[in-house]
């Protein structure tokens, strides 16, 4: 336990740091269950994202067709979302990530293509299938457009835990907590309390896959069977294991994931299918992917980072003036670790990035509105390069295989 807290000590240092800086009235909007609340469903899409990419690496397949499999996701949930309703939203857009997974799987398991390039065609056909699928399926609506669908009626209801936070008109706990307005307690409350009121049963479902897909991995026969043939191949043949088959199931998988992203995105942000949905998440939950060492609980933090920053830049732009000082602390942290290391020109480079935002949030009031817009990526482009992990891939991922072969 001491050893996984050292570990993943620059995820809980910033929380508390954030709880710190929340306590100026101007940046109390750090803390707020609104802002807990919005960082998680923004951040499930990505965690999906990145979960799916995981399954299809430990099987040894690179996936950056993730996004592409994610707008599949976005469109087919949306055509059956309007046409049955948002369950079926949902189990469409899965089916749909899931066959363009399998096209990857075609590509790189049976023809030997290079994965980037597999991935880089997956990405490139999706948007131009989901286009002419777009003027194919709603020619005949009044509102006919190649870049967006009807809009989709019904709602697949939400939950609050009642008493604690509220649900089934109870009082609440964690509320009258975080309206006391006490130091670091209303805080904690208000996190607490983003966590587990109007959650969507849709998000409820998404993130008991996170556990669902560690037990998988780590505790089936199943998940040993994938994780060998990412390591060893040859190996995993020699013991009577379907290698092929392996691969294939993986990258379905990984599609299947991103398709259930790609749903999401319809059914909890706009309730309509646009094209550019996806707006790049599928790349990043592939750095979510490598910042949570391909695993699961790791990869939910990464895709929190993102959420977290994604919620302030749409709540208050004074929120986003306090991540200065934050992105300061925790560079300051990482510069300290370097020098520790020896890494005197990583440490040097840290330190004057760390003087550089600290100047900032001392010298002004506000940030200017591009850089409120870019500050999910900014965060997660900062903490991601400096992340203190030491990074463990599949072996054997990204390389060609065929069956006999001694490699």
């Amino acid at each position: 336990m001491l050893k996984t807290l050292k570990k993943n000590y620059l995820i809980f240092l910033p929380i508390a740091f954030i709880a710190v800086i929340a306590q100026v009235d101007k940046y109390d909007q750090l803390t707020t269950s609104g802002t807990f609340g919005a960082a998680i469903r923004l951040a499930i899409p990505i965690c999906l994202a990145g979960l799916g990419g995981m399954f299809s690496e430990r099987s040894g397949v690179v996936n950056i067709g993730l996004e592409g499999m994610m707008i599949m996701g976005t469109w087919f949930g949306a055509w059956a979302a309007w046409m049955y309703g948002p369950w079926y939203g949902i189990l469409a857009g899965i089916i749909g990530g899931a066959m363009f997974g399998l096209i990857h799987a075609v590509g790189t398991v049976t023809f030997q293509v290079d994965h980037i390039v597999s991935g880089v065609a997956i990405n490139i056909l999706a948007a131009g299938v989901a286009r002419f699928l777009n003027v194919v399926a709603y020619a005949d609506q009044p509102t006919q457009s190649a870049t967006q669908s009807p809009r989709i009626d019904g709602e697949v209801g939400d939950f609050t835990l009642p008493y604690l936070s509220g649900g089934g008109e109870t009082p609440s706990l964690f509320g009258y907590l975080q309206d006391l307005d006490l130091p670091f307690l209303s805080d904690f409350a208000g996190l607490l309390l983003g966590a587990t009121s109007n959650l969507s049963y849709i998000s409820i479902f998404a993130l008991t896959l996170i556990p669902i897909a560690a037990w998988t991995l780590w505790s089936t026969p199943f998940g040993l069977q994938m994780r060998s043939v990412g390591e060893l191949p040859t190996g995993s043949e020699s013991l009577g294991v379907n290698v092929y088959l392996m691969k294939y199931i993986g990258v379905m998988i990984s599609g299947g994931f991103a398709g259930l992203a790609g749903a999401y995105l319809v059914l909890e942000s706009s309730g309509i299918y646009r094209e550019g949905q996806t707006a790049g998440r599928g790349f990043i939950g592939l750095a979510s992917m490598i910042f949570g060492n391909y695993k699961p609980l790791g990869i939910f933090m990464g895709s929190g980072l993102f959420g977290y920053a994604d919620a302030l830049q749409l709540r208050s732009d004074d929120a986003v003036h306090g991540l200065l000082v934050l992105i300061s602390l925790i560079l300051l942290i990482i510069s300290i670790k370097q020098i520790i290391e020896k890494k005197y020109l990583s440490a040097s480079i840290s330190i004057m990035l760390c003087l550089g935002f600290l100047i900032w949030f001392l010298n002004s009031e506000t940030v200017p509105s591009e850089f409120v817009y870019f500050t999910p990526h900014i965060t997660t482009l900062i903490v991601l390069s400096s992340a203190s992990q030491k990074l463990r891939m599949p072996k054997k991922v990204g390389q060609p295989y065929r069956k006999g072969e001694l490699n």
